[in-house]
């Protein structure tokens, strides 16, 4: 079981440096991170993409501390991890995750567990805006 130390919800920014402040430990060597960004282009969209408007469940909170605890495979690993809710635009960071272990190999694992699960089992749904004013709704997960 991993320890978390971030696992949260927010409106404002991401702090990239809080995470990996938080992650911070002499036990271990290794620290990996992942940013979500909000990208310009979806292969559904018509147009460009300009934003997104993330709406949560209230237990999503809870939930994205449950897939940061649960990640990897008998890791022993310290997790940061953030989404955001609200309205976000091109370039903005939608998740940030960062994770320390021991060795390399585990914070990776962590790292990509928690973000495949996160777009899969995380409460948080999408609404993305293009260019033209067209809106779409994308499912669960980030």
């Amino acid at each position: 079981m991993n320890t978390v130390r971030i696992a949260r919800l927010e409106e404002a920014a991401l702090d990239v440096e809080a995470h990996l402040r938080a992650v911070e430990d002499p036990r271990y060597g290794a620290v990996t991170t992942f940013i979500g960004r909000v990208r310009d282009n979806d292969a559904d969209a018509a147009t460009t993409v300009v934003g997104l408007e993330y709406s949560a469940h209230p237990d999503a909170e809870t939930t994205l501390h449950r897939i940061a605890a649960e990640a990897g495979d008998a890791a022993d690993a310290v997790v940061a991890v953030s989404h955001r809710v609200g309205s976000l635009a091109v370039g903005d960071a939608a998740v940030v995750i960062a994770v320390a272990s021991e060795h390399r190999a585990e914070a990776f694992e962590v790292c990509r567990a928690i973000i495949e699960t996160i777009k899969t089992d995380l409460p948080v749904w999408k609404r993305q805006v293009e260019e033209d004013g067209t809106t779409a709704w994308k499912g669960i997960g980030g």
